[in-house]
């Protein structure tokens, strides 16, 4: 199986981890005194959220031949 339907199948599971690592790192970020690293585990988070639409994006480029 093509691995673009694998990964388009694990979209939710991409976004809900996705949402729940980053609304961890912004909780962290609020609770304690150095925010650096809360914010650096949401962006992880929203990285996660979004590499499926970001390997779509990819693919179609690499099609298109730009």
């Amino acid at each position: 199986m093509n691995p673009q339907y694998w990964l388009e199948a694990a979209t939710l599971v991409f976004n809900l981890l996705g949402m729940v690592v980053c609304l961890v790192g912004l909780t962290l970020a609020q609770k304690m005194t150095r925010r650096w690293p809360g914010y650096v585990i949401a962006v992880i988070g929203f990285q996660i959220a979004t590499l499926p639409m970001f390997y779509q994006l990819v693919q179609m480029l690499r099609q298109s031949g730009a």
